[in-house]
């Protein structure tokens, strides 16, 4: 008697690509349904995978072209439009080997496994770092100043703890901020270093936006995230500024009607 309809499942389920294609000539005249279905749905399920794969090398191997093999160090912000909470800036550089599974825009990845792919990070990274600008400091300097001295801090962490990059790798637009700077538009979705950088970023920002919730229940931070929610409008309305709103960000709420 040969194997079950749910053993040929399982075996399937579990098949890598050469796996697989054994799997697949040896059940070629196997019409049970359950097996036909087993089998499009593996091959389904390693299509997914090969162009994550090939997603995942491609990140790695446009950092590499752009350094042209150097030691790259990419950086992003997180936290540019928020009402209220700090600026945030990730730097990290990864070596060529193991590749993250996952890595990508920290906006393209859902917030539990930005948790995983930010532990994996920090596990395997040469170096990382997370600055951060403050809301006074936002308010006093500018956000383009205050993106500036971020990138810079960043760098700086890392650089202090030995490892020194070829070439830095900016999110966006020019900032002039090192000699080394080369800029990449949407470059947290093509470098796996500023993707690395805008995870790292991310999570940590979004732990930290947690903690003041904590201290100010009423503006549901660990919700929103000091973003311009309705709902975080109308607790500015209602309650006024606490002490991590950036004030010059919240001008068109907190001002009384002329009428």
């Amino acid at each position: 008697m040969g194997p079950t309809v749910a053993e040929i499942k399982s075996k399937l389920q579990a098949a890598d690509a050469a796996e697989f294609a054994v799997l697949e000539r040896s059940l070629v005249a196997d019409t049970r349904k359950g097996v036909l279905a087993a089998v499009e749905s593996a091959r389904r399920r390693l299509a997914v995978e090969a162009k994550e794969a090939a997603r995942l090398e491609g990140m790695y191997a446009f950092q590499n072209d752009i350094a042209h093999g150097g030691l790259v160090v990419g950086l992003d912000e997180v936290g540019r439009g928020p009402l209220a909470g700090p600026l945030a800036v990730g730097a990290v550089v990864l070596p060529d080997q193991p590749h993250i599974p996952g890595l990508n825009d920290s906006k393209q990845v859902k917030p539990e496994s930005r948790e995983v792919i930010a532990g994996r990070i920090k596990e395997i990274a040469l170096a990382w770092a997370v600055q951060y600008v403050s809301p006074e400091d936002i308010d006093a300097n500018g956000m383009t100043a205050s993106l500036l001295h971020a990138f810079r801090a960043a760098l700086a962490e890392v650089e202090s703890a030995g490892v020194k990059p070829d070439t830095v790798l900016l999110d966006g637009n020019p900032l002039h901020m090192d000699p080394r700077e080369v800029n990449v538009v949407k470059g947290d979705g093509k470098c796996a270093s500023i993707a690395a950088a805008s995870i790292v970023a991310k999570v940590e920002r979004d732990a930290l936006m947690c903690e003041y919730a904590r201290q100010y229940p009423e503006y549901d931070f660990s919700s929103n995230k000091g973003y311009a929610s309705a709902a975080h409008i109308q607790a500015i309305k209602d309650h006024g500024l606490c002490p991590i709103h950036r004030a010059s960000f919240c001008h068109a709420f907190t001002q009384e009607s002329l009428f």
